[in-house]
């Protein structure tokens, strides 16, 4: 049985690489183990289960309505262009900083794929006319698309929360520090491969004299919008205490009324992309998620869980291992780590303390070294925008995030397990 739950799992990898509908192919092969190991009821109850979990439903599907509502509004646009006048008056750390903006960017707009269109559409072109070369360019950007990892919307984060028994502010205080320093780690790499690569500010010798992007008319109190729910689940922590306890669907929905009123929008208009949203949060995320959980149940009946379990229990190197290195492969070459980190953190993360990891730090590896196995693959969304927009190959991009991301990946795993 575990020979064929092996081959089962690789091969359902090997569909998800191949670009099948990741929710069918884990939810059939999850519903494929649970037939041979006698337990299909209990595969389609773990399926059931995610869509009414009170814990996740509400955080995803608030999260996503929030942040159509501040595409339609334009709040986002104000922010990265905010953000973007900044980096234009330090040119010679424009690389690290492109980095780190992108990064705190994707915190409040939690799409890689957005940040990459929104950031790159005015970054790219500036650092192009700063005579970077369009494969660095690119890649500044692209590197800065895992700061969701610490987002209250990502939905790893609530997942690991519900399963630690803490809000999910606890989780993402544990793990923002090693978190950072990983980010540092990332952005200092790249610039060392920028100055040995003479890739950097003025290396572009060739380059004709360009605009810098469009040029947009930052209003500021616009531009506040999107991280006030953010302000606002900071200063509600248990960890800061400064006004009462928020939860991550009460500030989503506070900032969108706050949204409602700053930007003096079509409050119908607005309401419906709010609500298309959360929508889209349902069908994509939990979906997702429901999908994992039932592929998980499938893995247990089968017996592989527990197989997978007791190795990690003879080493904490090898449960160390394979929580970054699995997700953080599959990523890679997959262009979504979604799949890869929900199976791990549902099967072998509950597991936690049985091989000397706690529930918070090992499925925060798992989750982290997925975003940034996704951040060097050539075939995810936000490297093609990135590619698109600097006129290169996504494989150029690839190949310039590669040492960063795997610099990152094994300092934050030495940092938290």
């Amino acid at each position: 049985m575990i020979v064929i739950g092996l081959l089962i799992i690789i091969a359902t990898f090997w569909l998800i690489i191949k670009n099948y509908e990741t929710r069918l192919v884990l939810a059939l092969s999850g519903g494929l183990m649970a037939i041979l190991g006698r337990d299909l009821v209990g595969s389609v109850d773990a399926f059931i289960q995610q869509f009414v979990n009170s814990g996740l439903v509400p955080t995803i599907c608030t999260v996503l309505g929030f942040s159509y509502v501040m595409n339609y509004t334009k709040c986002s646009d104000h922010l990265v262009a905010m953000m973007t006048n900044i980096l234009k008056r330090v040119p010679m750390i424009i690389l690290p900083s492109t980095v780190i903006v992108t990064f705190f960017l994707n915190i409040a707009l939690p799409s890689a794929a957005g940040v990459a269109a929104a950031v790159g559409a005015l970054l790219i072109p500036m650092l192009l006319a700063l005579k970077v070369k369009p494969g660095m360019a690119a890649s500044a950007v692209y590197l800065g698309t895992w700061g969701s990892v610490i987002s209250p919307g990502l939905m790893f984060n609530p997942q690991i929360a519900d399963m630690a028994k803490v809000d999910v502010m606890t989780v993402i205080a544990r793990t923002t520090p090693s978190v950072l320093i990983s980010l540092g780690v990332a952005a200092v790499l790249l610039t060392i491969m920028a100055i040995v690569m003479k890739e950097g500010v003025g290396s572009n010798k060739d380059a004709l004299a360009t605009d810098e992007g469009q040029v947009v008319k930052v209003n500021y109190l616009y531009a506040v919008v999107p991280v006030l729910p953010l302000i606002l689940l900071v200063i509600s922590s248990k960890q800061i205490g400064l006004i009462p306890f928020i939860s991550v669907p009460q500030a989503m929905l506070l900032g969108t009324m706050i949204g409602f009123v700053v930007t003096r929008c079509n409050p119908g208009e607005a309401t419906k992309k709010f609500f298309r949203g959360a929508g889209d949060g349902f069908a994509d995320v939990v979906g997702l998620m429901a999908a994992a959980a039932m592929f998980c149940a499938g893995m247990e009946s089968i017996g592989l869980t527990g197989a997978l379990v007791n190795v990690m229990k003879e080493s904490q190197a090898a449960a160390q291992f394979a929580a970054a290195a699995g997700p953080f492969a599959m990523a890679a070459v997959s262009g979504s780590g979604n799949a890869a980190a929900l199976a791990f953190n549902g099967a072998v993360v509950p597991h936690a303390a049985d091989f000397g990891y706690e529930i918070i730090e090992l499925g925060s590896v798992a989750q982290i070294a997925a975003a940034l196995g996704r951040t060097m693959s050539p075939v995810a969304a936000a490297a093609i925008i990135c590619a698109k927009l600097a006129g290169v190959n996504p494989m150029e991009i690839a190949k310039r995030n590669a040492i960063p991301t795997i610099g990152a990946t094994i300092v934050v795993t030495l940092l938290l397990l």
